[in-house]
């Protein structure tokens, strides 16, 4: 990391949090500055996962409107169902 990139910025948090995070700290022999950190971190890395799925699934709501192309909720689970048990198979055909 580039220190001399990194810049600080001011978040207000209540009272009560601001104790939490220092007795998180002080439990994890760790600066209050790195956990209020790391928790940020992982929260921006769970967001972006999230938002990258939504995205996800409306393109494939879009091209299921526009072609109309599916596979049912019973193909879907004895597909995963085999994948489940180790076997190497395809998904099933899409169909109309």
């Amino acid at each position: 990391m580039n220190t001399s990139a990194l810049r600080p910025v001011t978040v207000k948090i209540e009272p009560s949090v601001k104790l939490r995070v220092q007795r998180l700290a002080k439990a994890r022999h760790r600066t209050p500055h790195w956990v209020m950190h790391e928790a940020i971190l992982q929260f921006v890395e769970r967001e972006e996962k999230r938002e990258a799925f939504r995205q996800d699934a409306i393109r494939a709501w879009d091209e299921y409107r526009l072609t109309g192309l599916h596979v049912t909720a019973a193909e879907a689970d004895a597909w995963m169902a085999k994948l489940e048990t180790g076997q190497d198979v395809e998904p099933p055909e899409c169909h109309g």
